[in-house]
């Protein structure tokens, strides 16, 4: 049984975790101008982390079911403190970019908790409990933009990380202290693990959809957070890096939207389709809006808002349906669906970063716009699988007699 406590401890585990994918994000004009490189170099950094994300998903989240949490959990806390520090004091960008991969790698502690609440979570509220801890990831994600970039403006890119150390230093301790003993999941060892892993992405397809839409998503999502901070901090808006950080809040409303997307889902269960394609139509239309920002701000507010929004929208659905499959060992669908959700978060930033230096604001939103046609193909392709079947009458008692 989930209790209150318990899932706010893991809301709040979740949340500071996951901002330490993000910091660098709104730094990359801070980082560039710091270590004497380009923006575009600068932008390795965000890759970096997100595939080390990646390879966290496949190599250590398997471990969620086959290992006790408590100490799996605290272990990964403790050494992404002990990285953070040692990127506090990166001498150059290839040491910065090198200790990128783990912190990604340690930061899938997130993905250990969303499919362990899940598991405790009765049937009935669990899309409310995932949305619930979805709305703390991107509050996490939000806070950590915005707090990045009010630190910079005062201690440099190198204070953000030594902060970020001591959070992690901090959350690591309360979690081996309050975090409730278990017994490990499932009794197999890592390899069998890893194969059972490959067998279901084999055998569920709609599992394969489902990660298909949810790195499409990701992809345009992170697409826009990379390219917006040098939009900002270029010649038409000139913000200060303190400013960049606080725009981030515009998002604010997609957290909102998680929280109460999962109680929707929980009630409309049969509309978690639908609700799928309408959130990747206006996540589309949102990419016209911010193109437009590259003239006016109030543009850019209007579509970060829709687009925050309507992101949560199809990875709180995603979500709902993919928990759904199995019964147990949770971290299996886990790591099927969000390796593909960051590999797709990954290309986003690299093709979005590479659109921005030759083509402008412009060209970065329609790359974004092209990632969310991808997810709407998707969509398209889960039709069969997903719509509700109507329902046929019964025949007639002298048919059935036949």
């Amino acid at each position: 049984m989930l209790s209150r406590g318990l899932l706010r401890l893991l809301a709040v585990t979740c949340g500071v975790t996951i901002a330490n994918v993000y910091y660098a994000q709104p730094l990359l004009h801070t980082i560039a101008s710091g270590l004497r490189v380009s923006q575009s170099a600068a932008g390795v950094v965000v890759t970096a982390t997100q595939l080390g994300f990646a390879a966290g998903l496949i190599l250590v989240v398997p471990l969620g079911d086959i290992v006790a949490r408590r100490s799996l959990i605290s272990t990964l806390l403790a050494v992404e403190a002990a990285v953070l520090a040692a990127s506090a004091v990166a001498p150059n960008l290839g040491v910065l970019t090198a200790l990128a991969v783990p912190v990604g790698l340690c930061s899938v502690v997130v993905q250990m908790t969303i499919p362990f609440a899940a598991t405790l979570a009765r049937p009935q509220q669990r899309a409310s409990v995932i949305g619930t801890l979805m709305g703390s990831v991107l509050l996490g994600i939000l806070a950590s933009r915005t707090f990045a970039g009010v630190l910079a403006g005062v201690a440099g890119w190198r204070g953000v990380y030594g902060a970020a150390a001591g959070l992690m230093a901090v959350t690591a301790i309360v979690v081996a202290r309050a975090l409730p003993g278990s017994d490990r999941e499932v009794s197999i060892g890592y390899l069998a693990q890893l194969r059972a892993v490959v067998r279901l992405a084999r055998s569920e397809p709609v599992l394969r959809t489902r990660a298909l839409i949810g790195a499409a998503q990701f992809a345009a999502f992170s697409c826009f957070w990379t390219t917006v901070t040098f939009l900002l901090a270029g010649p038409r808006y000139g913000f200060s890096q303190a400013t960049i950080g606080l725009f981030a809040l515009v998002g604010v409303a997609g957290a909102g939207c998680a929280l109460a997307g999962g109680r929707l889902l929980d009630r409309y269960r049969h509309r978690r389709w639908a609700a799928t394609g309408v959130s990747i139509g206006l996540l589309f239309v949102s990419f016209g809006v911010l193109a437009a920002g590259g003239v006016g701000l109030a543009w850019l507010i209007l579509g970060a808002l829709l687009m925050d929004a309507f992101s949560q929208g199809v990875h709180v659905t995603n979500q709902a349906v993919i928990y759904e499959l199995v019964d147990g060992a949770r971290a299996r669908v886990t790591t099927v669906y969000m390796t593909t959700y960051f590999l797709g978060g990954a290309l986003g930033t690299a093709t979005g970063t590479a659109a921005y230096a030759r083509y402008g604001w412009v060209g970065a939103c329609a790359i974004a716009a092209g990632f969310c046609s991808i997810a709407g193909l998707g969509w398209l392709g889960a039709r069969r699988r997903e719509q509700p079947k109507p329902i046929r009458p019964e025949a007639p008692a002298r048919t059935a007699a036949r």
